[in-house]
């Protein structure tokens, strides 16, 4: 465990699956946390009464709302920027509006956010994306839109990192494959198809992304930064 005392902690799409996860171990970890919610509002309430995170609802796909999300808690120290959304099926068939929306939640508000954070952060801070295995490889049809929206968080990474680095703020992707969550769960009926295309050839745990996003808010990870950190069980190896 990694010692967040005293540390403020924002967390976009807390309230279930990775992002839960994520508020949980910061929570134990001693940190004061902050989660974003939009439609889950029971799952947000059971999340702040486990954790004493304290939820705020909020719309990712609205920018204004985002800066404002961010601005309303002060200086933070850590950002993860877990809200998104996917979208599956024929791209000539997908509703071009959903596609939009994709894009605005996955690409454009991870920026907004950022950007706003960085405003105020403190030197040393961090900014956590969380993106995906698929923005390295794409082994099956349907997830063009999801795709291209997780490898437009590669480039913004490493600009990012280049625009915040002499403030000693990293910004870093973290890149689950198939996890364990209600909109992936581990005995799916996609599960065998997944578990084809992998080394280690189960599902991760929520918990184990949330170990990962630790350890690159943490002290030994700061001069980590403008980079992927792929935990997928080998499925782009």
């Amino acid at each position: 465990m990694t010692d967040f005392n005293g540390k403020r902690v924002l967390v976009t799409g807390g309230s279930r699956g990775i992002g839960a996860a994520i508020v949980r171990r910061f929570s134990r970890d001693g940190a004061n946390v902050t989660f974003s919610y939009f439609g889950s509002e029971k799952a947000a309430q059971e999340i702040a009464s486990e954790t004493g995170a304290v939820p705020v609802k909020s719309d990712s796909a609205d920018r204004q709302a985002v800066q404002e999300l961010v601005k309303a808690q002060g200086p933070i120290d850590i950002l993860v920027v877990n809200a998104g959304v996917l979208e599956v099926g024929n791209a000539t068939e997908l509703d071009p509006d959903a596609v939009d929306r994709l894009f605005t939640i996955n690409i454009n508000t991870p920026y907004h956010a950022a950007t706003e954070a960085a405003r105020t952060m403190p030197d040393g801070g961090r900014v956590i994306f969380i993106g995906s295995t698929n923005g390295n490889r794409m082994p099956m049809a349907g997830l063009a839109a999801y795709a291209a929206s997780k490898s437009a968080l590669q480039g913004m990474t490493r600009g990012l990192a280049r625009d915040f680095g002499d403030r000693n703020i990293t910004v870093n992707v973290v890149q689950p494959g198939p996890t364990d969550t209600d909109m992936n769960p581990a005995d799916g009926p996609q599960k065998d198809v997944m578990h084809s295309f992998m080394a280690i050839k189960r599902h991760a745990t929520a918990d184990e992304i949330a170990g990962m996003v630790a350890y690159l808010a943490g002290p030994e990870a700061g001069i980590i930064t403008g980079a992927m950190h792929t935990i997928d069980g080998g499925m782009a190896a």
